[in-house]
């Protein structure tokens, strides 16, 4: 099934902390092509400590065969080697920040996992790379495209292009 994931990094060798949990989900047993990915943006903190650095933000999709519970226990694992304890509080400054976005159609709520991920609709720091990859993809629970929820926000000046390629 086609998932998404948003990768964040506002700590550290920023551009370094995604390209290293990129290509450890990639090197994911149950991950197969084809892979789309986002630009990487620079985005401003959304509700962080004061004085947190500028993130750098991007997509990836990919088809995949296992279970959602499965592979975000892989992605809690991936944030784990890159730095981030298991008791990192919520909204503080991190070296990787991995979220599910989406599994398909798959709808999920429980304690550990909210299938499709109940903000992204809101946040052009998610909206923006998903949209270069998919601008005319209806999130699950939507009415309206990718591209058009990206549209009706008005934080999106706030993310800028950092790269194309990575």
């Amino acid at each position: 099934m086609r998932t998404a994931v948003a990768l964040g990094s506002n700590v550290g060798d920023r551009f370094g902390n995604l390209r290293v949990a990129r290509d450890a989900i990639l090197a994911l047993p149950d991950v197969k092509q084809p892979i789309l990915s986002s630009a990487i943006y620079e985005t401003e903190p959304v509700d962080c400590e004061p004085g947190a650095e500028k993130f750098l933000n991007a997509v990836m999709e990919f088809d995949y065969e296992g279970e959602p519970g499965s592979l975000l226990e892989q992605i809690i694992r991936i944030e784990e080697e890159l730095g981030r304890r298991s008791d990192h509080p919520k909204n503080i400054s991190r070296t990787i920040d991995i979220d599910l976005l989406y599994c398909g159609e798959r709808k999920l709520e429980d304690a550990r996992l909210q299938l499709p991920h109940p903000r992204m609709h809101l946040r052009s720091f998610v909206l923006q790379p998903l949209a270069d990859i998919r601008p005319e993809l209806i999130l699950p629970g939507q009415i309206k495209t990718v591209g058009e929820l990206l549209a009706d926000l008005k934080e999106s000046a706030n993310v800028v292009r950092f790269r194309h390629d990575w």
